[in-house]
């Protein structure tokens, strides 16, 4: 097959080209959207699940929606370096003057939006680093007392619109807890006075708990939905419905079995897929076809995908999620696992904050990526 008509996209938050199995998401951002026009405002949105699942590409394709329909966005991918805080900081006050110049120029305002850039430049967010005139750094109180401001402003000058002001945040847990704290308040205020504002935000799974620390009255805030991976349908036709706008077609067998392979992960789908473009010579794709995907399309995932977490890991670190996978289980509780419980809990410590763990519930622990207790049985012990 031509490989410039390959129609797969394997890649962090690209687009797929066929998004497949999220219409309640999409439905529900679709209410929230039609409420606004109206003057009815809602909770916010969060999406969490796990890496592979295409949480960042159907924010995308949220936040493409909201802009579709005139409102003020804003766009941030939180960081959770040693410099994260500052850089958060940073994309969120560039995130609200870009998404004001925007906003400005759709609707023709001069004086009201110059009185909103005037509260963002003086606001602790542009001390952290966008603001050359900044006098000096500001308190975490600064913080949340800033963007309470900033968001009752904004609603005034979006409210008469018929529009919101959205926050899109991806990677929402690696936010710095004065961050998650100044949003979440902003949104509870949102609520009790009417503003025209939302957080979407989507993450790890331990998103929810993370909000939920910060603030007891987090769960009331939003409508939480756990993006998982799609039933045999909706990643039959996330496969097959891009390729036959190329040309392309699956003998029924052959399709099953990358379905099966990719388990549903949309990542994983679209992986197998572009392997199996560039593998078979000629449409209909057959099983041999679809074995020779599965085999280089694992191998990317080997080279890419996979070791982008493995690598992050210490030797000592490997020890230990290589004890994870050797249960077998998908959440085996961290009582269990090959490794002395002194010795565990800053190895789980550690892993959880590079997000390549998370616990689903107390006492348990689990891969955030799919397909990694595989991997890592891939892997010579000896690299452990």
């Amino acid at each position: 097959m031509d490989p410039a008509l390959n129609p797969y996209t394997p890649g962090s938050g690209l687009m797929p080209p066929s998004l497949q199995g999220r219409d309640r998401e999409i439905d529900a951002f679709d209410r929230l959207v039609a409420r606004a026009k109206a003057r009815h405002y809602d909770r916010g949105m969060i999406l969490s699940g796990l890496r592979g699942v295409g949480k960042t590409a159907l924010l995308n394709h949220l936040r493409n929606h909201a802009e579709h329909h005139g409102w003020y966005t804003v766009r941030l991918e939180a960081q959770d370096s040693a410099a994260g805080a500052r850089l958060n900081h940073k994309q969120l006050a560039l995130g609200l003057r870009t998404g004001l110049r925007k906003f400005s120029r759709k609707y023709a305002l001069k004086q009201a939006g110059e009185n909103v850039l005037s509260l963002i430049e003086g606001s602790s967010l542009s001390v952290a680093g966008v603001s050359m005139s900044a006098p000096q750094a500001k308190s975490p109180e600064d913080t949340l007392i800033d963007i309470e401001e900033i968001v009752e402003a904004i609603s005034e000058l979006v409210k008469p619109k018929g529009s919101a002001l959205a926050v899109f945040v991806d990677e929402m847990q690696g936010l710095d807890p004065d961050l998650i704290a100044a949003l979440l308040v902003a949104q509870h205020r949102a609520g009790q006075e009417g503003w025209p504002f939302y957080v979407i935000g989507a993450g790890l799974p331990n998103l929810p708990s993370v909000l939920a620390e910060s603030r007891s009255y987090a769960e009331r805030l939003f409508l939480f939905s756990t993006i998982g991976p799609l039933d045999q349908g909706a990643a039959r036709n996330a496969l097959d419905d891009p390729a036959a706008k190329m040309g392309g077609h699956f003998d029924p067998p052959a399709l099953d079995m990358l379905v099966d392979a990719a388990d549903g992960y949309p990542y994983f789908l679209q992986e197998f897929g572009a392997a199996m473009w560039e593998v078979a010579p000629a449409s209909p794709f057959t099983t041999a076809d679809a074995a020779a995907a599965i085999e280089t399309g694992t191998t990317q995932l080997d080279q890419g995908f996979f070791p982008s977490r493995w690598d992050r890991a210490t030797p000592a670190e490997r020890r230990y999620l290589r004890a994870i996978a050797d249960t077998g289980e998908q959440a085996p509780k961290t009582a269990s696992l090959s490794i002395s419980q002194s010795a565990s809990g800053p190895f789980r410590a550690a892993l959880i904050k590079k997000g390549i763990v998370y616990s689903p519930e107390h006492g348990r622990i689990s891969f955030t990526v799919p397909g990694m207790a595989a991997f890592i049985a891939r892997q010579p012990v000896n690299d452990a």
